[in-house]
């Protein structure tokens, strides 16, 4: 099920960032960004201290801020060592990103019945789509592999985490897309095998 890369870490944990004022307001956030909420910190918190004895020592971490913030607050309670991967980063959601669905609704007319039709290869405008995002996460689990020493754990995004979860796991598209990954959730993933702590 793990992909044929030796560089791939067989055992891992993948984190989600923890709650973001964006997150509550239902705003696409993609690549931009919006602060972690005293919950999303306390999500954070929670997980770091979940991962206490699970022996990581290496945390991977998109460069975008609610992941980066979260990653931080987690490696420190760990002791480890911290590496921004900008792969690990969010699907881009282009010129989507920041708005509520009403808004993009009244924007741009049709954009939601498209992307319902071809959720895995509609890109959003100016953006990208989750085909082009998988192509993403590979790379990303290899770039994991090569920074860590041991078992990494990965702090990502919902959308592109979906696709990291596909690749470990050998899933077709629309299984992974009907993947879901609460805040303040982490998963193990071991050899194609995933489960929740």
């Amino acid at each position: 099920m793990i992909p044929q890369d030796r560089h791939v870490p067989e055992r891992l944990f993948l984190a989600r960032h923890g709650q973001t004022t964006w997150n509550l307001e239902h705003r696409l956030q993609g690549q931009l960004d919006s602060p972690l909420t005293a919950d999303g910190i306390a999500q954070a918190t929670a997980m770091a201290e979940h991962l206490a004895d699970s022996g990581v020592v290496t945390v991977c971490s998109s460069p975008l801020g609610r992941a980066l913030r979260t990653a931080v607050i987690i490696a420190d309670r760990l002791g480890a060592d911290l590496v921004e991967v900008p792969e690990l980063a969010e699907v881009h959601h282009g010129t989507l990103a920041g708005k509520t669905w009403d808004e993009i609704d009244e924007e741009f007319p049709g954009a939601r019945e498209e992307r319902a039709a071809n959720r895995y290869g509609w890109a959003f405008p100016g953006g990208e789509s989750y085909a082009q995002a998988r192509a993403r996460a590979r790379k990303a689990l290899s770039s994991c592999g090569w920074a860590s020493a041991g078992v990494p754990l990965l702090v990502s995004h919902e959308m592109i985490g979906r696709m990291l979860r596909a690749e470990l796991r050998g899933l077709d598209a629309s299984t992974a897309l009907s993947l879901r990954h609460p805040q303040g959730v982490v998963f193990q993933i071991e050899r194609g095998v995933e489960r929740m702590l």
